[in-house]
């Protein structure tokens, strides 16, 4: 019983992976790393087969994480609807994953900064291609500060399901 996640942005070598690769190293931390599975996508097919923003890598290296595997790659129908948890990274990527979702979409997909600790005003991350490093740490303290409230989520839905699943034995 693994929990998928998918993170996505536009063109997948920015905010996805940073988010990709922060939940998969707070998951492997929680000791759920082996019962949680979690990519990134992006919503448009400009970036395809490009690595990860240097600026990007540059930051998750500093925090001891690697990224060398890294491809961008565009969303693809059947793994949005694998997911259990699609996580939008701003709000102009919500239309095209509920297109692509349908009604899934009320159970599926949320922003990230909906998982804050406390309410944000505005849930949208913003992209850092644009602007310089520290566009890049705000992006991170952003993602990073959604982080846990992901892992409790997911240690929740992994909860519910060992439930679920022992009530139909």
């Amino acid at each position: 019983m693994t929990f998928r996640i998918l993170t996505v942005c536009t063109g997948n070598i920015c905010r996805s992976p940073m988010a990709e690769y922060a939940l998969r190293d707070a998951l492997e931390q929680a000791g759920l790393g082996d019962r949680a599975e979690v990519a990134s996508a992006g919503t448009s097919g400009w970036e395809v087969g490009n690595p990860i923003d240097p600026r990007a890598g540059a930051l998750l290296r500093e925090r001891g994480i690697g990224t060398e595997e890294h491809v961008a790659r565009q969303m693809e129908e059947s793994e949005l609807h694998r997911a259990d948890l699609v996580l939008a990274l701003d709000h102009d990527h919500v239309e095209p994953l509920r297109r692509v979702l349908g009604p899934r979409a009320e159970q599926s997909l949320r922003m990230v900064r909906d998982f804050a600790p406390e309410r944000v005003e505005d849930t949208g991350i913003r992209d850092p291609w644009y602007g310089d490093e520290s566009d890049f740490e705000i992006v991170w303290e952003q993602i990073d500060e959604a982080t846990g409230g992901i892992v409790a989520h997911v240690r929740e839905q992994l909860a519910d399901r060992s439930a679920t699943e022992g009530q139909g034995r």
